[in-house]
Parts: structure tokens; C-alpha cells; sequence
């Protein structure tokens, strides 16, 4: 384990990455306390998986709750009313706003 103040980081921030890429964890401090560290890659880590890191973290620590029964996408929709009925509604909708009061 390795330890590098946050002023030598900056400076040096590439070669303490491949300290990290090579296994070894970095502790960063800011004077005598650690604020971080820089730890290598979990295996099998591929760029672009850090939203179902999330995910699958919550779900094991238990602050998400999976869905009992995912589906494979939204629900099917069930038309509210018939086309036909739509447009005389919307027809009706219009000839109340006519200003003059004259229809179609």
C-alpha cells in the first residue's frame, strides 16, 4: 500500500494510476489524514458498467428492491375510446371555441 499527499498527486497522478492498474492500493491524503484512495479495478470491470455497479450494489446492500416480475417493456395500451369518438370530440372541442359560432 502506498501513500501520496493530494500536492505530489497532481504532480504525479499517471504513475500512481499504474501503481493502481498493477494491484496496489494508493491512499491519498491531505496533510496527516487519508480523503481518498485509489484502488485497482475490480476484475472483469469494462468501461460504461458503472450504472449496473450501482445498481446491483443496492440491491445486494438492500436499498433497492428489484421488480417481482420485469417484463420486457411497457405494458400494452387499451385505446380509451374508439377513433370515430375521438375525433367527434375533438370536433365538438373546436366548435366551442369558434369565435363567430359558426360550423364546419
Amino acid at each position: 500500500m502506498r501513500s501520496v499527499d493530494l500536492k505530489d498527486l497532481k504532480n504525479r497522478l499517471r504513475d500512481y494510476i499504474h501503481f493502481a492498474a498493477a494491484g496496489e492500493v494508493v491512499l491519498v491524503t491531505d496533510g496527516n489524514r487519508v480523503i481518498a484512495e485509489i484502488v485497482p479495478p475490480q476484475p472483469g470491470r469494462r468501461l460504461g458498467e458503472a450504472k449496473d455497479d450501482v445498481i446491483s450494489r443496492g440491491i445486494r446492500e438492500g436499498w433497492i428492491t428489484p421488480a417481482k416480475n420485469p417484463g420486457t417493456g411497457p405494458l400494452p395500451r387499451k385505446p380509451v375510446m374508439l377513433f370515430e369518438e375521438l375525433m367527434k370530440d375533438l370536433d365538438e372541442s373546436r366548435a366551442d371555441r369558434d369565435l363567430d359560432g359558426a360550423e364546419d
